[in-house]
């Protein structure tokens, strides 16, 4: 499980960051070659959608990578999101491993 204390980088951030800004580009830009609309590059950069396959696969086509590194870092994100949350905690303390028959 994921041990760290600081929370890593979201897609957003990514997105924007490390895409948008050095070659750029506008949400609206970004939503055009996506074939998406603006609001939707705009909640993906604000961190209020999650990246899911077909999104991945769209970011992959445009920007030339993986549509895994799209999705790992959502899942990065999501895991830590779920260890850190005192509800999500809870839920998952309650699991109990479930105990190997001797042979």
């Amino acid at each position: 499980m994921l041990m760290t204390k600081r929370k890593p980088v979201t897609v957003g951030q990514i997105l924007t960051e490390e895409f948008m800004e050095p070659l750029g580009l506008t949400q609206g830009a970004l939503a055009e070659a996506m074939g998406v609309q603006r609001k939707h590059v705009n909640e993906l950069c604000n961190d209020r959608r999650n990246v899911t396959a077909a999104t991945a696969l769209i970011l992959a086509r445009v920007f030339g990578n993986s549509p895994d590194f799209w999705l790992n870092v959502q899942r990065r994100t999501d895991l830590w999101d779920a260890m850190n949350s005192p509800r999500e905690r809870k839920r998952i303390e309650r699991a109990k491993p479930i105990a190997k028959k001797a042979a």
